[in-house]
Formats: structure tokens, sequence, C-alpha cells
């Protein structure tokens, strides 16, 4: 008699989850689809489509150039966080030297610090280089917040990977170079997967440093775009264009995440399996 109650309560919990994390999606949907006066009007289904909201984000700001920003910099920001890390997981998860352990330490520890306390510093380093107002310095800036978790987890992935594939891609003459790529990429697809994504969600959702190191709005990224949108008035807000931008930066995620979900559940779950 237990089972069913403890089944019907565990599916109750999951149907709790689900409308707390799908239901504000769900209202900027249905809300991006209102205009005038009904947007603030409480509807849970809209009896009335209009798409102009979706018209005028393109129409009154330079929308789609800022949608291709942000596919330049989290593209580039997951190729190079990936390049990086899967090179120096190498070195740090199989190549014996001392001090690795405090390395790793440090590595990870750079990503305890907010962006506040590294803003400054960042803007005089990219500014000293030239790239500021660039979608360079802004990928350059991006990698302090996507290398120091890449780099951890791979490493994890990367030690309990059997040491007898190395050993033996040796002796075969294989250089370091073909064992990461021929050997060792293909069984940390699941990992690469996993933390790319991760890495260009949080590119393509940061704020602070593109709303810092970019000034014009042909190389602002999607988020500052949206919080930089204006009505006619100091005091008025187009909310239905707010919420049309929101909706159409938030597909590209879920489409990955949907494409890739099979890849990152592996990703996620081989390191809690292994013994």
């Amino acid at each position: 008699m237990k089972k069913p109650v403890h089944t019907i309560l565990f599916y109750l919990l999951v149907c709790a989850i689900l409308l707390f994390s799908l239901f504000p999606f769900y209202y900027a949907i249905i809300s991006s689809l209102k205009s005038g006066t009904a947007l603030f009007r409480v509807d849970y289904f809209p009896f009335t489509w209009h798409f102009d909201n979706y018209i005028s984000v393109f129409r009154e700001q330079p929308f789609g150039r800022n949608i291709l920003n942000s596919i330049i910099v989290a593209t580039a920001v997951v190729l190079v966080s990936l390049f990086l890390a899967i090179t120096a997981a190498y070195a740090l998860g199989r190549i014996p030297f001392r001090g690795r352990t405090g390395l790793l330490v440090s590595i990870l520890s750079v990503s305890m610090f907010p962006q506040v306390a590294v803003l400054s510093g960042l803007f005089e380093l990219i500014n000293w280089l030239g790239l500021y107002n660039n979608l360079i310095g802004l990928i350059l800036a991006y990698l302090l917040l996507t290398l120091p978790f890449t780099v951890w987890v791979l490493t994890t992935f990367m030690r309990e990977l059997p040491r007898e594939l190395e050993e033996a891609a040796i002796i075969d003459g294989a250089t370091p170079w073909q064992i990461i790529t021929q050997v060792f990429m293909p069984l940390l697809s699941p990992a690469l997967v996993a933390t790319g994504l991760l890495a260009f969600i949080a590119a393509w959702n940061e704020f602070l440093f593109a709303l810092t190191f970019t000034l014009n709005s042909e190389l602002r990224t999607v988020p500052v775009a949206i919080a930089l949108m204006s009505g006619g008035s100091q005091y008025e807000l187009p909310w239905g264009n707010i919420m049309a931008a929101s909706v159409i930066v938030t597909l590209p995620l879920i489409i990955l995440v949907l494409i890739f979900q099979q890849k990152i559940v592996s990703g996620l779950t081989a390191g809690a399996i292994k013994g």
C-alpha cells in the first residue's frame, strides 16, 4: 500500500519542480504574444496572438547583429576553452610533476572570485592590449569564467581513463598530441560535450563583462542588448519586446540541450559511477 503512495508523491514532486522551472519561460512566451495594455493582464493562455513584438525587436535595434555577436563569442570561447582545457587536463591528469595538485587548486580558485573583484584589473589589461570594444577582448575575458571549470572537470575525467591505453599508444610510437586527439578525445566526448555546453551557456548569458568591454550597439551581445532596450520615454519599457527577445535568445540553448542531452547525461554521470 505504501508503494503507490510513494509513487504518487514522487510524481507530484516532479510536477511541482517542472512547474516551478518551466512556468517563467512559458509566461515569457505568452507575454511576448501580447501588445498594449494586455501585457499587464494576467492570462495563462493567449486568446489572440500578436507577433509584432518579434518584428519590432529586429526593426528597432540591431538585434540580429547582437545574436551573431553572441554566437561568435560563445562558440570561440567554447573552442578555445576545450582546446586549452584538454591539453592542460592531459598534463595535470596523466603526467606526474611536483606541485601538480597545488596548480590544479590554483586554477580552480580563480573561479571563486566574483566578477566585480577582477573587473577593474581585467579592464586595464584589455585596454592595454588594445582590445576594448572588440569581440576578441570579450572572448579573452570570458575565458576567465570558463577555463577553470573546464580544466577541473576534464582533469577529473582524464585521471579515470585506463593507463593501459596510453601505454599501448606509446609502444606504438604515438606522440602526446596523437594520444590526446586519437585515444583520449573519443573517450572523453561525453565530458567534452557537457563542459562545452556549460561553457557556451556561461558565455551566452554573461552580462557584466559584455556591458563593460563593449561600447557600440553593433558589438553588444544579447544580454546587454536586452537590458538596454528602452521605450519612448525614460520611464517606459517595451515589455513585449523584452519578452520576445528573451524567448528568442533562450531557444538556441533549449535546442542545444535537446540535441546533446544523451551526451550531457553521460558526461555528468560518468564520474559518479566509476569506482
